[in-house]
């Protein structure tokens, strides 16, 4: 008989990435634009009663689109696929051979397609990973919703991710923008201070200048005045 998980909520959070585009000032900081991927946490139970959260990276959806070619707007089945696939037993994994259940499963899916298995339809490819998840739930595990509606607030909540996810990326392209800004102005200041103090260097040569010519005159000035005194004298 396989366990009895249930469903219970999910919660939508977002991946951690630095909004630095040329690294960080912090020493090891690379530049990275990654990060900042929804991921959803999917609250679940377990048979002792254990309390379960599944991470779920939001662009697993389209990777499975893409896979096994489901439609996207299938939430329904993209979802049952997603939260039973951890179930799946590898065939290179040598203990699956003595839980039963994963034997059972290795067993009646030898040989199926996978979205790895090259010339084969989206239709086969589809056919044979719904036929896993099948199995799974008849060998391994089934998960049911706790309460009435549970998987209507997820699919609903899957649906808004799209529109989080944008007002997100806006704000941090406005902020991004504003950024840049800032350092324009900045860049434009300390233009203008460099300017304005090559400009106070050169003034400060030049009363130097001056001021030794002014020196010189008076110095000249003062041996004329000297040389008449001595002719009159």
């Amino acid at each position: 008989m396989p366990d009895i998980w249930t469903v219970w909520d999910a919660e939508l959070g977002y991946s951690t990435t630095s909004l630095l585009q040329n690294g960080g000032e912090q020493a090891g900081q690379l530049a990275t634009h990654y990060g900042a991927e929804p991921m959803w946490g999917i609250s679940r139970v377990r048979p002792d009663g254990g309390a379960h959260l599944h991470i779920i990276p939001h662009s697993t959806w389209e990777w499975r689109c893409a896979e096994y070619g489901i439609d996207p707007d299938d939430m329904t089945t993209l979802l049952d696929i997603v939260l039973h696939e951890p179930w799946i037993p590898d065939p290179d994994d040598a203990l699956a051979s003595v839980q039963p259940g994963a034997a059972a499963v290795l067993q009646e899916t030898h040989g199926l397609p996978t979205c790895w298995t090259p010339g084969v339809p989206d239709a086969d490819r589809l056919a044979a990973h719904l036929e896993r998840i099948r199995l799974v739930k008849q060998h391994r595990v089934q998960i049911f919703e706790k309460t009435n509606g549970s998987t209507a607030l997820i699919l609903q909540r899957l649906d808004q991710v799209d529109d989080r996810h944008a007002e997100l990326a806006q704000k941090v392209e406005q902020d991004r923008a504003a950024a840049e800004a800032r350092y324009t102005a900045m860049e434009a200041r300390l233009d203008a201070i460099e300017r304005e103090a090559v400009t106070r260097t050169q003034l400060t040569e030049r009363t130097k200048q001056i001021v030794a010519i002014v020196g010189l005159l008076v110095m000249v000035a003062a041996a004329v005045i000297a040389l008449i005194q001595l002719t009159r004298g």
